[in-house]
């Protein structure tokens, strides 16, 4: 009896092994270094477009934010919580590409407010996390970014965003809010 039941022990975890070295395993979790990552990422993309509109103009810019926004953002899920910096009423949240590139690099007549923020000649992006909060397959983050102009000015804004993998495992940011920081005024 007891040999009986050994022998099935142990064909039990040997189709146990194989079947598990044979199965997809799809792990959305999300690291931190992920995010880090991202955050980087976005910053490195928003002085390329910057450089890039001081390099080859508008047209050229607004093709590179296209493809950042393809690549970082999580559109092609669906809607995504943006709230850009600089927005007024009635466009205050860009839930749509459309909206989120007109923000970046203006030349939307949808969105006459628009002026490009991502061409105002950004040459640092430095992200200042206050805390990063990671719960399995979402991320969270809250802080601050400084901006610094070709004139070495700094623009900081108070920033939070929210990220989820897509169903090919990459890191899509799917909620963004920017504003200005308060000062008491």
């Amino acid at each position: 009896m007891k040999t009986t039941r050994f022998f099935g022990v142990a064909a039990l975890a040997l189709f146990a092994h194989q079947a598990s070295a044979n199965a997809v395993v799809v792990n959305q979790g999300i690291s931190e270094q992920e995010v880090l990552a991202a955050q980087q990422g976005w910053c490195a993309a928003l002085v390329n477009i910057s450089n890039t509109h001081e390099t080859s103009g508008q047209a050229a810019a607004k093709t590179l934010a296209e493809n950042v926004i393809d690549a970082a953002y999580g559109y092609q899920m669906g809607a995504v919580l943006f709230k850009p910096t600089l927005t007024v009423n009635p466009q205050t949240v860009r839930a749509t590409r459309q909206g989120a590139l007109a923000y970046f690099v203006g030349g939307d007549t949808s969105f006459p407010q628009d002026t490009g923020f991502a061409l105002r000649g950004w040459k640092q992006c430095e992200i200042v996390n206050a805390a990063i909060f990671i719960a399995g397959d979402s991320a969270t983050t809250m802080g601050k970014v400084h901006f610094t102009n070709s004139a070495g000015e700094v623009t900081t804004v108070d920033k939070t965003w929210g990220f989820v993998k897509d169903d090919a495992g990459d890191l899509r940011i799917v909620l963004h809010h920017s504003s200005l920081e308060y000062t008491g005024s």
